[in-house]
């Protein structure tokens, strides 16, 4: 998709990222890599998106966060889903599944019948 003209909730963000980490640990660059690649390149997450949401997951013990070496052996934040993590994953992508089917079905819909 060239052009995309949706905003990113900050819901379907979370699930993003916190579905780029349920492979294991990334630091926030591998993060906003998956999901430029998961997307086909139709969502490219900047910094200032990506680690407000790094940093929300974390407030919300979704993730915990750990200083390591990344593959540039370059000190880095590696992001991790803790077990709340992992539910709210499982449990986000249930209700985004049955939110895209709805609004695909009222999308879809012709003009409604008159009353009678």
């Amino acid at each position: 998709m060239d052009d995309l003209d949706v905003n990113l909730t900050r819901g379907t963000l979370d699930l993003l990222i916190l579905k780029a980490l349920s492979w294991g640990p990334r630091h926030g660059y591998a993060v906003s890599d998956w999901i430029g690649q998961a997307t086909g390149s139709a969502l490219q997450l900047g910094e200032g998106t990506l680690y407000p949401a790094l940093h929300r997951l974390e407030r919300q013990q979704l993730v915990v966060a750990e200083w390591g070496l990344s593959e540039n052996n370059r000190h880095a934040k590696y992001y991790r889903l803790s077990a709340a993590g992992r539910r709210r994953l499982q449990t986000g992508v249930s209700s985004w599944h049955r939110f895209v089917e709805a609004a695909a079905n009222a999308l879809r819909a012709t003009a409604p019948v008159p009353a009678a």
